[in-house]
């Protein structure tokens, strides 16, 4: 059992602040990874910190475990609370997310779905992204894409 199902036992569904790094991976045709969750919505891969774990340990064990990707340097994008990161599931199960973001230009790794928390990973371009991407990641990719850009064409 790990650390979010533990702290479950104790206070069942009332709201828990989660710490969830996430990565905005690129590829050589400045395309961003999107991963389909199993609702169906679209996002960028990331999950949830385990006790004793780092941000950066956590993007690049979720990233190896939900996509087969073997992140490379990671560059800090910020990080984001607030509001619009309440989740509710449909178990009752309450959580805030603080979400610590961030670029990887520089991956490894045949790019496979673990058919589990993830169904389908594929690269999109900034401005087409999936009607149904979740609309916190289409409104920073419209508001970073500018920085994006700017942090890619030095990349590259």
């Amino acid at each position: 059992m790990g650390y979010i199902e533990e702290l479950r036992e104790i206070v069942g569904s009332q709201p828990l602040i989660l710490v969830r790094p996430s990565v905005v991976i690129v590829n050589n045709n400045r395309q961003i990874l999107l991963v389909k969750y199993q609702d169906g919505a679209w996002g960028i891969p990331g999950g949830l910190m385990e006790l004793g774990e780092s941000v950066e340990d956590c993007i690049r064990r979720e990233a190896k475990e939900e996509i087969n990707i073997n992140l490379g340097p990671l560059q800090l994008l910020g990080v984001y609370s607030g509001k619009e990161l309440y989740a509710k599931l449909k178990n009752g199960h309450e959580y805030y997310n603080v979400v610590v973001g961030y670029l990887c230009t520089e991956y490894t790794g045949e790019l496979k779905a673990d058919g589990d928390e993830v169904v389908e990973a594929k690269f999109y371009s900034l401005t087409e992204l999936p009607e149904s991407t979740q609309p916190f990641i289409k409104e920073k990719m419209k508001e970073m894409g500018p920085r994006l850009e700017q942090i890619l064409r030095g990349a590259r």
